[in-house]
């Protein structure tokens, strides 16, 4: 099923990403956790795709298990940075062979060496290429606080005209920890006639190392009250878990609350963090 039309019935959704191995002998136990999370019965499932396309062909066949032997309509990331057309066409011959019909286009992150290819620069120009190839339903990133290289938020929500123009359907925001930006978000980007329905990203901090990750890599804001609780709790893992997962289920029921009906957490392939989630959820949803 295309994400678009789940989107398009309006109902309050939840739904989980997973990331694949990055190597073959850790396939099985990373298999055993995206299952346990399908047997939730997401709206949908995601699946990431690693930097320069390493991890491509377990994306695939992740995405493969999950949306044929699991029966959960699932989103496969993919990245153009660092890949060639004729290894994105690849991909996408792959994913249309095996019955995924949504795609999550990415430019993505810059390799750590610097290494790219020339045949993409924006994930604009994967997106209508994608356009082309079939009859995929399309997905894009949006970030509310700004991309961290672009000059000011005006041109980065600039970008995102260009991304819906080239045909993508849906944008799924990166992480926040504050819903006000959200709000303020989507009121600049609905007054720029960006119209497409926007899936609300949320990551349950579970433990205290993963702020410095966040902030090194996106310099998210974090407000007072997030901040207190993992100056409070972020010395006991079992209290920082708790905590955390507290903390994205009250911004989840916010959300919902003021008509942001697309919920889309980082569950970080943690079946436990969106069981509880979830069912701390079920008379919401």
């Amino acid at each position: 099923m295309k994400i678009r039309e789940i989107l398009a019935e309006g109902r309050p959704t939840l739904s989980f990403e997973v990331f694949p191995p990055k190597t073959e002998d850790n396939y099985e136990s990373v298999e055993k956790a995206a299952r346990e999370i399908a047997e939730l019965k997401p709206a949908f499932m995601s699946v990431t795709y690693g930097a320069g396309g390493g991890t491509s062909r377990y994306t695939v066949d992740l995405a493969a298990a999950l949306n044929n032997d699991y029966r959960v309509p699932t989103l496969a990331h993919l990245t153009c940075v660092s890949s060639t057309r004729t290894h994105v066409k690849r991909v996408l011959e792959e994913l249309k062979e095996k019955g995924i019909e949504n795609v999550l286009a990415l430019r993505g992150d810059i390799p750590a060496d610097g290494k790219v290819e020339k045949d993409y620069r924006y994930a604009s120009e994967l997106i209508r290429e994608i356009r082309e190839m079939g009859d995929f339903c399309i997905g894009a990133a949006c970030y509310p606080e700004g991309h961290v290289e672009s000059a000011n938020k005006t041109e980065d929500i600039l970008h995102l005209k260009e991304k819906v123009e080239a045909g993508c359907d849906f944008v799924t925001t990166q992480m926040f920890f504050d819903n006000n930006i959200l709000y303020n978000y989507l009121y600049r980007i609905r007054e720029k006639g960006v119209t497409v329905p926007v899936v609300a990203g949320i990551m349950p901090v579970t433990s205290a190392s993963q702020i410095a990750r966040i902030c090194r890599m996106s310099g998210t804001y974090l407000p007072s009250r997030f901040k207190a609780i993992v100056d409070r709790f972020g010395g006991n893992p079992a209290a920082m878990k708790q905590a955390g997962i507290a903390y994205a289920t009250e911004q989840i029921i916010d959300l919902i609350a003021n008509g942001v009906n697309a919920i889309h957490v980082y569950s970080m392939n943690k079946p436990d963090v969106a069981a509880r989630i979830q069912s701390s959820l079920s008379e919401i949803l």
